[in-house]
């Protein structure tokens, strides 16, 4: 009997352990910009985003649904709703595609054109897990970015 108990005890202790809430991703890079269309009305924008796993095992990343700003003001959604393998301790990409009202962006960013530099951030939640079971962690950056004008 006193088997079965220890025995019960260890799987539930490793259960529990392997069901441990898995940490924030630590934002890295922002890279390749790309304008890929301009209008009056809207724009869109792709754009790499780096960040590091710094989980010590991998996670499934199921939905991300984030906000994006620019120079602290709104501009668009991201969201992605594609299943990602990401292994732990790793640094992996997320490809974003944006789409703005350029109307909108000038009125509020004549200091970009002005400082040639742009605060690109981002704020929401990522859909991650591992064994099925899947948790809303945030997700939140800021960074300056210098425009090749």
């Amino acid at each position: 009997m006193k088997k079965g108990i220890l025995f019960l005890l260890v799987v539930t202790v490793l259960i529990i352990n392997g069901c441990k809430a898995p940490q924030a991703f630590e934002y890295r890079d922002v890279k390749h910009i790309q304008l890929k269309h301009l209008g009056l009305s809207k724009t869109a924008v792709t754009l790499d985003l780096s960040y590091y796993n710094p989980n010590n095992f991998s996670v499934t990343l199921k939905k991300i649904d984030c906000e994006v700003f620019l120079n602290q003001s709104y501009i668009g959604k991201y969201q992605l709703d594609t299943t990602m393998h990401i292994e732990g301790k790793s640094v992996f990409v997320l490809p974003v595609a944006v789409e703005f009202n350029v109307g909108d962006v000038l009125k509020r960013g004549t200091s970009i054109l002005l400082n040639k530099e742009a605060l690109i951030g981002v704020k929401g939640t990522t859909r991650v897990g591992k064994m099925g079971i899947y948790r809303n962690v945030p997700i939140q950056y800021e960074t300056k970015y210098k425009l090749p004008l």
